[in-house]
């Protein structure tokens, strides 16, 4: 059978289980989800002005700044198929902290413009931080902090440039994300429906990209199989609901057809050699030791190479460790900022 059939048929078996949404196992994962505990967490509801970077091909990109009178900058760089939103907890740590803070939406994704296919890749998100930097923090000391898809842009920018490390530069914080060596079919399991992304080859995501509407179309119809999926790969362990539903919005509102656009930049993901250059400023590496997706070995060849850095393994914990545990990760990067303070 060919590449497209099986992607097409595995598109139909998804849909096919989206309308049997009310499956006994389906059932039973959503209503456990909903009996846990809610934590009154208001996600979304951090906001400053917004402002626009345009990236080197003219595509907008949309930055959010709280200011404060501090002696560096932290820039976050979120992760594939999320937006800035996913820093909550990271962002009211540092307002709490006083610190200076950058957030933004990688190119197609959130509130940022659509990128073209050529430019849809992480050599083009490091120049985009570069970007970002440039103009939001052209002067001063950085922290930059990314998380999976945020972690290789910085990993990207180290490569590009690694003259700023040590020099604009001077702290690091890379959570749940690799510098190659990445198997891309795992990284869709909570974004495609049902089953879908087991298996995936990079023909298969093409074949699908091209149907992407009627993709996002089974993902709507089968909202409570992308939620079950979204607590099972997104976290180690049971969440409060809004947890879960916040993130599979995120998800959600990603359209395939950006999903499949980055898809080919991860398999060729090779940039473990420009990560050594890290090793001039504190370095924080923090993953859970349940991450499906990025798993921990990633963030321990990281550690490897980056000499003296910090790990910081997240018992239990999965992708989404800076929501899931996000008080061990604002501590993680607390003793970071105090670091590069002294």
């Amino acid at each position: 059978m060919s590449l497209a059939r099986k992607a097409l048929g595995a598109a139909a078996g998804a849909a096919g289980l989206a309308a049997a949404g009310a499956a006994v196992g389906v059932t039973r994962r959503r209503r456990s989800i909903a009996r846990r505990d809610a934590d009154g967490t208001e996600f979304g509801s951090l906001r400053s002005a917004p402002t626009t970077v345009v990236a080197s091909d003219g595509v907008p990109l949309h930055v959010e700044v709280d200011e404060a009178d501090s002696a560096f900058t932290v820039v976050f760089c979120h992760g594939y198929a999320l937006n800035l939103d996913c820093w909550h907890f990271q962002r009211a740590a540092c307002r709490r902290a006083g610190l200076r803070a950058v957030f933004y939406d990688q190119r197609s994704h959130g509130r940022s413009g659509r990128s073209d296919h050529g430019h849809a890749t992480i050599d083009q998100l490091g120049t985009d931080l570069a970007q970002v930097l440039d103009e939001i923090v052209p002067d001063g000391p950085v922290v930059l902090v990314g998380h999976s898809m945020g972690g290789m842009s910085v990993v990207a920018l180290a490569e590009q440039q690694p003259e700023l490390f040590g020099a604009r530069v001077v702290g690091v914080g890379l959570i749940a994300t690799t510098a190659g060596g990445l198997d891309p079919s795992r990284i869709l399991l909570p974004i495609l429906p049902a089953k879908l992304g087991g298996g995936l080859t990079d023909g298969a995501v093409r074949t699908l990209a091209r149907n992407h509407r009627a993709v996002d179309a089974v993902r709507r119809l089968g909202r409570s199989v992308a939620t079950v999926a979204t607590d099972v790969f997104a976290f180690g362990g049971p969440v409060p609901p809004a947890y879960v539903d916040f993130v599979d919005d995120m998800l959600s509102a990603t359209p395939f057809e950006v999903v499949a656009q980055f898809f080919p930049s991860f398999r060729g993901l090779d940039k473990l050699d420009a990560v050594e250059v890290m090793g001039k400023v504190p370095t924080t590496i923090v993953c859970g030791t349940a991450d499906r997706l990025t798993s921990i070995g990633h963030s321990e060849r990281l550690h490897e190479r980056i000499s003296g850095s910090r790990l910081l393994e997240v018992e239990g914990a999965g992708h989404l460790v800076m929501i899931e545990a996000h008080d061990r990760v604002d501590a993680a990067l607390a003793e970071l900022y105090d670091e590069v303070a002294r």
